[in-house]
């Protein structure tokens, strides 16, 4: 193929995913941020405009209160998404091929569960009436059964369910290439079992680790179901006063701004996070 033909391939080889990028996202993200500066009507739905009372509302204590809550929650629940995840997947890339493949298995057909059907298994298992308190009465660790639902618990147990397969896929990947031959020179140096995966295994799955832990942080900012059901109204994130201001409020313009607020929030997250891991890729290699 002549150097044009190979020039053309490529054009339209970064065509393609470019086209998908501009209608799946940056048309509907166009739409909405228009929406945003759109002015409400009473009674109504919304009518087009230029106003700036939609972002000038999110300035307000609940909002930002409520934001602050949402951005600590998901980094909550990353960490513990990844520190939980980390280690199974190291013992899971131990073990023979055959056992590796079944429980990747098992991970895959625990995604095919809705988030519907996932909140309403933790609310019941964590409930008094059926829930997992009962089998303590049983065991004699607690006098009488108690509910642990709607709480701020439940609702990290159900945002960690739904991470924690999303996870372990991430890592798996990089983990299984690792040689095993690097853990053994460090145990044959004379590093403990946990100094070596601390020292040695950590630092190598550092780039990994850091994308785990933005996959989760963006996937559990736009949950919205698990709040609701498994938190109290206190407990709720951004993303519940989103779906309350476009369904049940009917003021999209201004849902339209939290969702833009939010996203900008999260990007520029994200953005420092690579700048940070980046600026301590040089200072290692400099």
């Amino acid at each position: 193929m002549s150097a044009r033909g190979t020039a053309r391939a490529r054009h339209l080889l970064l065509a393609y995913p470019g086209a998908m990028l501009g209608v799946f996202f940056l048309g509907p993200f166009g739409i909405m941020l228009a929406v945003s500066f759109f002015q409400r009507v009473e009674n109504a739905f919304y009518e087009p405009a230029f106003v700036l009372s939609n972002y000038a509302r999110l300035f307000s204590d609940l909002f930002l209160s409520n934001l602050v809550f949402s951005l600590s929650l998901s980094m909550l629940v990353a960490v513990v998404s990844v520190s939980l995840a980390f280690p199974f997947t190291y013992l899971l890339t131990r073990l023979s091929l055959r056992w590796q493949t079944f429980w990747l298995v098992f991970l895959l057909s625990v995604l095919s569960l809705s988030e519907v059907i996932v909140a309403f298994s933790w609310s019941v298992l964590l409930s008094k009436t059926a829930g997992v308190s009962n089998v303590f009465v049983w065991l004699g660790l607690l006098d009488q059964p108690e509910s642990y639902t709607p709480g701020f618990i439940a609702e990290v147990f159900g945002y960690g369910y739904l991470t924690l397969p999303y996870t372990v896929l991430m890592l798996y990947p990089q983990m299984s290439r690792l040689d095993p031959e690097l853990m053994e020179a460090a145990r044959t140096m004379g590093a403990s079992p946990q100094r070596a995966f601390f020292n040695v295994l950590v630092p190598v799955m550092r780039r990994p680790i850091v994308a785990a832990l933005i996959l989760v942080f963006v996937f559990t900012l736009g949950i919205y179901l698990i709040p609701q059901i498994l938190g109290q109204p206190q407990h709720w994130t951004l993303s519940v006063l989103i779906t309350d201001q476009a369904i049940y409020q009917s003021n999209v313009p201004f849902a339209a701004a939290l969702a833009v607020f939010l996203l900008l929030t999260s990007l520029t997250l994200i953005v420092l996070t690579f700048a940070l891991g980046g600026r301590q890729s040089v200072g290692r290699t400099s």
